[in-house]
């Protein structure tokens, strides 16, 4: 149309008449409805504004006439978009919707720009509605149209699918649902089937426009859906395999294949025919094969070499059909074929067949379901749980993965064929064989939904089957192990003892995954019961606990009785592992367990487990460690120790009073200052002691260990139960026991010398045997305590008692002891030899003879005592060779040991007959450690020392050797020292005095007196 030509007021009608058809059309495309809605919407404003300008006679100008051309140019262009995707298919146009959009968008925009360039025209004869012609012109031009979110998810997860190559039939079947539902197509096979039709023809006609990528990514698609069950009609495919068979009848059974007839064969590739296209000529060729070849500029016909006047391409639909009856053919004859090898039952036969059966799958989809209706998965899925030979049941495996992949009928038919039981025996063969089973095993576990629940709970009926796969999840193989474990993850989301039979396989995370996720009460519950029942070591203990379990198991201190006594069971077992200790503790579980212990009403079950996890907490020398709430604060310890020892009291079963002792003896042990409130506010010995006769082993020893530490600090009462009958025998009893020997020496160390009626009654029953045993095979600790509990039998004023210590071999243990004991057992065992010691000069006195010294034998005299000494008749220290091991204990300068060989050595020296002693100090070497003492010692240490070195220095001798080094150490102790000790600056004012009477006109004159 010449426009010049035309009045500019038809021109106006005839594009008003358009715009208006335009819009009517716009609103019936069934895609992208919400854009093309408002093209309309606007289009129908724009007729309004065209009506205007009738209304009111538009001037005739040459740029209102331009302005109408271009705004009917681009209403021509909405009309054409309109009538292309009218009527097009419903998948294209779903798949295509980004691109439609995008369309629909820039021809509105395209529109606003000619409306704002007409209105600019006529700006006088649009007065009346400028605001409202602006508003809308403004709008179209800065439209942005957005395909739905829904629909863009659907294309996007398509899209995401084709590039990684899914071909998979569950993602089919998922991608297929969802665009039908979207465009509103029912999922039936012959509405699918009616769709992918459309679709096909979209591709054809794409490929006649040439548009070589379009066509591409259509065959892509249509390869995709036409994998899901709904776009096959599954009886139709049985029906044409079922044909299929009937031709292949008259072929020998020992035929395998079918030459392709010559038409068949693309003159240009060689190979048999897809696609095959005629051109102009009549000469047909694979469609991708003639267009590479007009790609390269050749325009002859392929055959003939006639010049083509025509380069369009016709498909072959009647050849390609034939083809693909004669692709069907050799298909059955292959599944015939094969299904024959498979019933042989030789290994050489089924793995051919096997290979057969691959090839088929990979040649054609249709074969998946073609070797299922030709019965060839019953038969391998039979083979695998009868074949002995491992090569075979590996290709049998990985055959049926490829079979079932992504085709949930063929899925349902190994299960069905007792699949699942099969493949979890090939779990436990090796690595090639259980790899496989595994992936076969996953394979049947995927559906459209996720996960297949009745697969699931199969594999879940088989016993082995956990073991297997937990096996493989801690094998080396890392996608083998991933696998593994997403299927036992899965079994036990699905079923509960899953999560035991995991865990008895050392694999705790779905046990621990279900606690940490806050389970309810009642899961937490019956995982907490999985724990109690199971057998665990250190290690698996140790793993729950690092993993974080406690804290969230706290929330069972709140349940019922029930839930309340499985939590105290549970926290005993975690305990096992001592690293559990802290971290109960940090999440403010020991306040918990202390609040279950000693609340009302009482319960006997939660108070003794109650018990036995404070026991626990405060066993192996942790004592108060744990005693603390979540912020680590110490708990307040008074009332705790005052209801244990009310627990004795009160209740009459052992399963209480014995945890509840064994942690009141673990408190005790780590705070002295508990153990002395307990004896006076809650008045502790008085309570304990009657458990001295309690028919329980177990709580007698406890309360001897108790009473020992009891005994430190208050002695009240106890001698005078263990006076009482058969009391004492059972304490001499515990000296005998390696657990409770320890404290049952201590305790009678502890008890008062003085009581001379304990003493005897513990010779007489063989006590004092009993102790020493324990110095020569007890422990270190034990042994320190048999020390102190042999004073009282060393006490001077008790020649008998000290007689039988010496006759039962006690002398050469105390000197073993200076030599190799700990720094106690050395103190002790010092102090021990100078009660012995203080009592040698008496028993020399009493064994001198009387009458006449004529007829008596002469023996060799004492050095130090002048009189005729040994071990077991006068105790001297000098012939049990303790001297020198003294003298070490003072060159080690260990004040606790010095503080005991000091007054020990004095012993020696006799205060009326000096010189002999100090003589034997000399010789040994022992007066310059003395004179050391002076320079590192304590105060009370110097005085000691001070004390012997008065009674040396009575000897001129002793002076003239000594007195030159020791003024060296007293005139300082006579100066700075006297103001700050009095008694001590006396008394080495008096020794220096000494010294100085003897040595005024004397110089040293043996050498090393200054060493």
């Amino acid at each position: 149309m010449v426009l010049e030509l035309v009045p500019i007021g038809t021109i106006l009608a005839v594009l008003t008449n358009q715009v208006v058809k335009t819009a009517q059309a716009a609103n019936d495309v069934i895609v992208e409805k919400e854009s093309f809605k408002i093209l309309s919407k606007h289009l129908f404003d724009i007729e309004l504004v065209l009506k205007e300008l009738q209304l009111q006679k538009l001037n005739d100008s040459e740029a209102a006439r331009q302005a109408l051309e271009f705004l009917e140019q681009d209403v021509k262009k909405a009309n054409n978009l309109v009538e292309k995707y009218k009527n097009r298919a419903s998948f294209y146009l779903l798949i295509k919707c980004r691109h439609i959009v995008k369309e629909v968008q820039d021809v509105t925009r395209d529109i606003g720009k000619s409306l704002a360039a007409l209105s600019l025209a006529n700006t006088d004869v649009l007065s009346r509605m400028s605001d409202q012609v602006h508003r809308l012109q403004d709008e179209m031009q800065s439209v942005e149209f957005k395909t739905s979110q829904s629909q863009l998810e659907i294309v996007d997860k398509l899209n995401q699918g084709l590039s990684q190559q899914n071909l998979d039939q569950g993602f089919a079947n998922d991608m297929l649902e969802e665009i039908a539902r979207a465009v509103g197509v029912p999922v039936e096979p012959s509405e699918i089937s009616k769709e992918l039709a459309s679709f096909r023809r979209e591709k054809e006609e794409a490929a006649n426009r040439k548009e070589r990528a379009e066509v591409f990514f259509l065959e892509q698609v249509i390869e995709l859906l036409s994998r899901a069950d709904a776009a096959r009609d599954y009886e139709e495919i049985k029906r044409q395999y079922h044909q299929r068979i009937q031709v292949i009848e008259r072929y020998d059974t020992r035929e395998d294949h079918i030459p392709p007839l010559n038409s068949f064969v693309c003159p240009i590739s060689g190979e048999v025919m897809v696609d095959p296209v005629s051109i102009c000529t009549g000469t047909t060729c694979e469609r991708s094969a003639i267009e590479d070849w007009f790609y390269h500029d050749k325009r002859t016909d392929p055959v003939t070499g006639d010049l083509l006047k025509d380069l369009s391409l016709r498909s072959n639909l009647p050849l390609r059909q034939s083809i693909e009856e004669w692709r069907e053919l050799n298909f059955c004859l292959k599944i015939r074929s094969a299904k024959a090898k498979l019933q042989s039952g030789m290994d050489s036969s089924v793995k051919e067949a096997l290979d057969q059966m691959q090839a088929l799958m990979v040649e054609s989809s249709i074969n998946k379901d073609w070797i299922t209706i030709g019965g060839l998965i019953d038969i391998a899925t039979s083979l695998l749980g009868s074949s002995e030979n491992n090569n075979i049941k590996r290709n049998i495996l990985i055959t049926l993965t490829d079979a079932v992949e992504g085709h949930a009928r063929n899925k349902d038919r190994v299960v069905e064929c007792q699949g699942v039981e099969h493949i979890v025996h090939c779990l436990e063969c090796d690595s090639s064989i259980s790899e496989a089973a595994l992936e076969l095993l996953y394979e049947l576990l995927q559906d459209s939904s996720g996960w297949n629940m009745s697969v699931c709970r199969r594999i879940s009926q088989q016993s082995s089957s956990i073991h297997f796969l937990v096996t493989l999840l801690k094998g080396t193989e890392r996608e083998a192990a991933e696998k593994a474990e997403a299927i036992l993850l899965k079994l036990c989301d699905e079923d509960e003892k899953n999560i035991s039979a995991s865990a008895k396989e050392d694999w705790f995370k779905p046990l621990i995954n279900c606690i940490l996720q806050g389970a309810e009460l009642v899961k937490m519950v019956s995982m907490a019961r999985i724990i109690v029942e199971m057998e665990l070591v250190d290690r698996n203990l140790k793993i729950l606990g690092e993993e974080g379990i406690i804290p969230p198991l706290l929330q069972m201190a709140s349940g019922n009785l029930e839930t309340k006594d499985l939590f105290l069971s549970l926290i005993l077992k975690l305990l096992n592992c001592p690293q559990n200790k802290v971290l109960l503790a940090n999440a403010g579980g020991v306040p918990l367990v202390l609040k279950l212990m000693f609340s009302s009403p009482a319960n006997t079950r939660i108070i003794a487990k109650s018990s036995q996890v404070l026991e626990k907490l405060c066993s192996d020398d942790d004592g108060l460690t744990f005693l603390v709430d979540e912020n680590g604060t110490r708990l307040e310890l008074e009332p705790v120790v005052t209801n244990l020892l009310a627990l004795q009291e009160n209740s009459s079963s052992n399963i209480v009073r014995k945890p509840a002792l064994r942690a009141l003896l673990g408190i005790c042990k780590s705070e002295p200052g508990l153990v002395k409130m307990a004896i006076i506010k809650a008045n502790g010995v008085s309570l304990v002691l009657p458990l001295l006769d309690d028919p329980d082993p177990e709580i007698r020893e406890t309360t001897v260990s108790l009473l020992f530490l009891f005994s430190e600090q208050e002695l009240e009462g106890v001698v005078e139960y263990l006076l009482k009958p058969r009391r004492l025998e059972a304490l001499v009893g515990f000296l005998e026991k390696d657990d409770v020997q320890m404290a049952a020496a201590g305790l009678l160390g502890n008890l008062p010398i003085s009581k001379v009626d304990l003493t005897k009654k513990l010779i007489e029953l063989d006590g004092l045997n009993a102790i020493i045993n324990i110095l020569k095979t007890g422990t270190m600790e034990a042994k320190e305590n048999a020390l102190s509990a042999l004073f009282r039998f060393t006490d001077p004023t008790n020649l008998e008692s000290q007689k039988i210590v010496v006759e039962l071999g006690a002398y050469p243990l105390l000197v073993n002891f200076l030599k190799d004991g700990s720094v106690t057992a050395k103190a002790r065992a010092a102090a021990l030899i100078g009660k012995l010691s203080l009592s040698t000069p008496i028993l020399i006195a009493m064994s001198k003879p009387t009458g006449c010294w004529c007829f008596i034998a002469r023996s060799p005299l004492c050095s130090a005592h002048g009189g005729i000494c040994s071990v077991n008749s006068t105790f001297c220290l000098l012939k049990a060779n303790a001297l020198p091991e003294l003298v070490k204990l003072l060159q080690e300068e260990v004040h606790e040991t010095a503080s005991e060989a000091i007054p020990t050595l004095s012993t020696l020296v006799q205060v009326d007959c000096p010189n002999k002693g100090t003589n034997v100090l000399h010789e040994a070497d022992a007066i310059n450690p003395i004179l050391a003492v002076l320079r590192w010692g304590t105060c009370s240490l110097k005085e000691e020392a001070l004390e012997l070195l008065e009674k040396v220095f009575v000897s001129r001798e002793m002076v003239e050797l000594y007195g030159f080094k020791a003024r060296l150490h007293l005139t300082g102790m006579t100066g700075g020292s006297i103001h700050e000790n009095g008694r001590l600056g006396r008394r080495s004012a008096r020794v220096l005095a000494q010294i100085e009477r003897y040595s005024r006109s004397l110089t040293p004159r043996v050498s090393g007196v200054l060493r």
